[in-house]
């Protein structure tokens, strides 16, 4: 299946200890690139989380949001440095005793010094933290690739449809082409005609000059690869998987060929449908850009 590379996915994990939100958008890139926002707390899961976005995205500018909430009570402990409030009382008294003060510490006072009592977190189970926030990854990575699945359909149907339209014009150039051979010998035929009046026309000077015309407005080759292009494109396109870039390669080539139709084109009728071939090979481009 097609996917394009625009999406947007998000998934929650939550239970009596923690709450994990996901939040995975993108939009079209050459390449695939991460960027990653989380807590602090999470940040030594970056290379996990990397990888397993790597098994769901190929291409594309990928925003990924992480929020985390911990709803524990006991993840932090009070923890009593009796040594430095040795010390501190230690320097207390010498200072009391220095200057003649009264020493008047209380416990309460003591212990607002910094480092007497400090919070400590508590060390987290690391595998089933991974476990919930690979849960909620994966949810939202899959609701993300849905998204890119439904577009990708959608574009998919467009392109097929523009194939056909560029089918159509690839038929009218086809089956002008003659007609502007016939045209152009009717043409030089008078013209000769016309100037040399009563004196016998000499057919086979007519006839090299046609057929050097031909040679240089003749887009047979031309049409046989644009042809093949279309039809490559749209069996890429049924066939499905990541196929943007080759997708891309091969809009290039229909550009080209259409480009040495305009070029060699001698005819109005025939470079007007050129133009309106090489205006659906920039809008299928376009929409190729986007598919991953």
């Amino acid at each position: 299946m097609i996917k394009s590379m625009t999406g947007f996915g998000r998934a929650e994990y939550c239970d009596e200890k923690r709450k994990i939100t996901v939040e995975i958008k993108s939009v079209n890139h050459r390449y695939l690139d991460v960027n990653i926002k989380m807590p602090k707390k999470l940040s030594f899961f970056e290379s996990s989380v990397r990888n397993l976005l790597k098994e769901y995205i190929q291409r594309g500018k990928v925003d990924v949001y992480i929020t985390y909430e911990d709803y524990t009570e006991d993840n932090f402990s009070l923890k009593y440095n009796k040594d430095m409030a040795k010390a501190y009382l230690k320097y207390l008294n010498e200072m009391g005793n220095e200057f003649g003060l009264d020493n008047d510490i209380r416990v309460s006072v003591l212990s607002r010094y910094p480092e007497v009592f400090t919070l400590e977190e508590q060390e987290i189970d690391e595998e089933e933290l991974w476990s919930d926030l690979e849960n909620a990854i994966r949810g939202a990575s899959e609701a993300f690739v849905n998204s890119r699945l439904t577009e990708g359909s959608n574009l998919k149907q467009d392109l097929i449809g523009k194939l056909e339209e560029m089918l159509g014009y690839v038929d009218e150039i086809e089956k002008r082409a003659p007609a502007i051979i016939d045209e152009y010998r009717q043409k030089i035929t008078e013209r000769v005609r016309d100037m040399l009046a009563d004196v016998k026309i000499d057919e086979s000077r007519i006839l090299t000059e046609v057929a050097l015309f031909a040679d240089r407005v003749c887009v047979d080759e031309e049409l046989v690869r644009l042809r093949s292009h279309i039809k490559s494109t749209e069996v890429t396109l049924k066939t499905g998987g990541s196929v943007g870039r080759k997708l891309d390669f091969i809009a290039q080539e229909m550009n080209r060929e259409a480009n040495t139709i305009l070029s060699k084109s001698n005819d109005l009728l025939t470079s007007n449908v050129a133009i309106d071939l090489k205006t659906d090979i920039e809008k299928v481009r376009e929409q190729i850009q986007n598919i991953e």
